[in-house]
């Protein structure tokens, strides 16, 4: 059976790349050894393929019609798009895509009772995968990836409970549905704290930023899900903190596990509060 061996989540902000030499050095120093120690993972991990859950900014997607999750099935996925080249600062990158593992995760999700939609058209990436991709040099090791553009702008959305709930029926669906011996990542992108575009644009909630790693820290994945509801969200930034919820589903999809916090900063120009976490996958989880 297909098993996950990697578990990551980490922030992602459009001036990890293109202001990062502008940040304090401490910020930066924070911010390379995260995403360093998350590249070092990646390659030491003998992967597959890294399953990428990410929000969508509305690039995808029309208003009106506005799925909840949409799975990236192309053959290759390309980035960034066009119209965020010049606001990101970076390079183009090809990543391998892997089409039959995807269809693989669309059906066995739409089996267990969620809903998605899928797409081999290459989806338009701004900062959501293109700061993961380029921050671990992923393109470098030739992992392919799935990616998974969440619904986080337009309500209703999945609460907390019901996204650690898809995250079971991804885990159910990695270890009943994939190929055997396929070694799979999991690699959350979002948050933390801010408010894009609202009145606290450059305001950053560190304080709830530091307690939402706390809980993670701690392990207990009940006062996560008693704790971090929409509205908690919401008051740590609105429109922005809510991407936290992709790390609640990579959560539910691996199980309380011991959880290494691999840095935190926090500076204003980037607008969000940056940190990430890894996940001990070598062991099995609490109550096994």
């Amino acid at each position: 059976m297909a098993k996950i061996v990697f578990a990551v989540a980490a922030s992602h902000a459009p001036g990890l790349i293109g202001m990062f030499d502008q940040a304090p050095k401490e910020s930066q120093q924070i911010v390379s050894s995260a995403y360093g120690t998350i590249a070092k993972q990646i390659r030491e991990a003998d992967l597959d393929v890294i399953i990428m859950v990410a929000n969508d900014h509305m690039a995808n997607n029309r208003i009106r019609s506005y799925p909840d999750f949409v799975i990236g099935m192309a053959p290759e996925h390309r980035g960034p798009a066009e119209f965020f080249k010049d606001w990101l600062g970076c390079g183009e990158y090809t990543i391998p895509g892997r089409p039959d593992i995807a269809e693989k995760v669309v059906n066995g999700l739409s089996q267990r009772g969620t809903h998605v939609t899928a797409t081999r058209e290459n989806l338009n990436f701004d900062d959501n995968i293109s700061v993961p991709v380029v921050k671990t040099e992923i393109e470098a090791s030739g992992v392919a990836i799935i990616p998974i553009l969440q619904n986080l702008t337009v309500p209703p959305f999945p609460d907390q409970h019901r996204c650690y709930e898809i995250g079971q029926q991804f885990a159910d669906v990695i270890e009943h549905d994939l190929p055997d011996d396929l070694r799979v990542g999991l690699f959350a992108t979002g948050g933390m704290s801010h408010e894009p575009g609202g009145v606290r644009d450059f305001w950053i909630d560190e304080e709830f930023d530091q307690w939402f790693l706390d809980l993670l820290a701690n392990g207990d994945h009940d006062k996560v899900l008693t704790e971090i509801t929409p509205q908690r969200l919401d008051e740590a930034g609105i429109g922005g903190t809510g991407e936290l919820l992709s790390w609640i589903l990579v959560m539910g999809a691996i199980g309380e596990r011991f959880c290494n916090v691999l840095g935190y900063t926090a500076w204003d120009q980037w607008r969000c509060g940056i940190g990430a976490v890894s996940w001990d996958m070598t062991s099995a989880p609490a109550g096994h």
